[in-house]
C-alpha cells in the first residue's frame, strides 16, 4: 500500500480506508472469517464525488458549451472506459486484493473491477483528506484527458450528412442563418440545416462554419448516425 500511495501521490492518515478501497468483494468473501470490508460502499460514494468534481471543472472551463454538450462531455470522462484507463495509468489492478479465482481469471485487468476500484479510491481520499484532496487526485487524470480529446481529429459532419442525403436523388440540403448575436470580437451564430423545406438540425457556434457543423451534427444524431 505504501507503493500505491506513491503512485497516487497521496499519503493516507487512515490506512484502513485505503485497504478497504483496494479490496474487491471476492477477496472479502474468501476471507469471511476475518470480517474484511470490501470497496462497494466506497465505490458508491466515489462515483458521486467524481461526478461533482468533473461537472464543476468542465462547467467553469468550458463556458461556451451548452447543457447537452456538457452532459456528453462529463459522461465521456466518468464512464467505465475512461476510469479503466485512468486506473491503468497508476497500475491500479496490481494493487487490488482479489480472491485467488478472480486473480487467476484476470480480474486485475478487468475494466469493471478496475474502474470500480478507481471510484473507491476517490471516496477513500475524500473521507481521509477532504474534497480538495479528492479533487486534486481526480483532476490529475481528467485535465490531460480533456486536452487529449481536444486534439482528436476534426469531424466533418457537413460532408458526412451530404454524402448520406446524396444517396436519395432529388433531396437537397441547405444551411440558413437564423440568428447572430454578440459583439464583433465574440460573435455567436445559429444555423438551421434544411432538408428540402424541413428543418432537420440546428446548431450554434462562434463562427458560421462551426454553427453549420453543429447543425449537421444534430441532424446526424436525430437520424441515428
Amino acid at each position: 500500500m505504501k507503493d500505491f500511495e506513491k503512485a497516487i501521490d497521496y499519503r493516507f492518515n487512515n490506512k484502513n480506508l485505503l485497504r478497504e478501497a483496494l479490496t474487491h468483494s471476492s477477496y472479502a468473501n474468501e476471507h469471511r472469517d476475518k470480517h474484511i470490508k470490501h470497496n462497494e460502499r466506497l465505490e458508491f460514494l466515489g462515483d458521486a464525488v467524481l461526478s461533482v468534481v468533473v461537472a464543476e471543472y468542465i462547467f467553469e472551463n468550458c463556458p461556451k458549451l451548452p447543457e447537452g454538450e456538457l452532459t456528453k462531455l462529463r459522461s465521456s470522462l466518468v464512464c467505465e472506459k475512461a476510469l479503466y484507463n485512468f486506473g491503468k495509468q497508476i497500475g491500479l489492478g496490481s494493487y487490488l486484493f482479489l480472491s485467488k479465482g478472480e486473480k487467476n481469471g484476470g480480474g486485475a485487468d478487468r475494466p469493471s473491477i478496475v474502474s470500480d476500484a478507481f471510484e473507491a479510491v476517490i471516496a477513500a481520499i475524500y473521507l481521509d483528506g477532504g474534497l480538495e484532496a479528492a479533487k486534486k487526485h481526480i483532476l490529475r487524470f481528467v485535465i490531460p484527458e480533456l486536452k487529449n480529446q481536444n486534439k482528436k481529429p476534426f469531424k466533418d459532419y457537413k460532408t458526412t450528412l451530404q454524402e448520406i442525403i446524396q444517396k436519395n436523388p432529388g433531396e437537397r440540403i441547405e444551411y440558413k442563418l437564423v440568428s447572430e448575436s454578440g459583439p464583433d470580437h465574440d460573435k455567436h451564430f445559429v444555423f438551421e440545416v434544411h432538408l428540402n423545406s424541413n428543418v432537420i438540425g440546428k446548431g450554434g457556434g462562434r463562427t458560421k462554419k462551426e454553427a453549420e457543423q453543429n447543425a449537421a451534427r444534430e441532424a446526424l444524431e436525430l437520424m441515428g448516425y
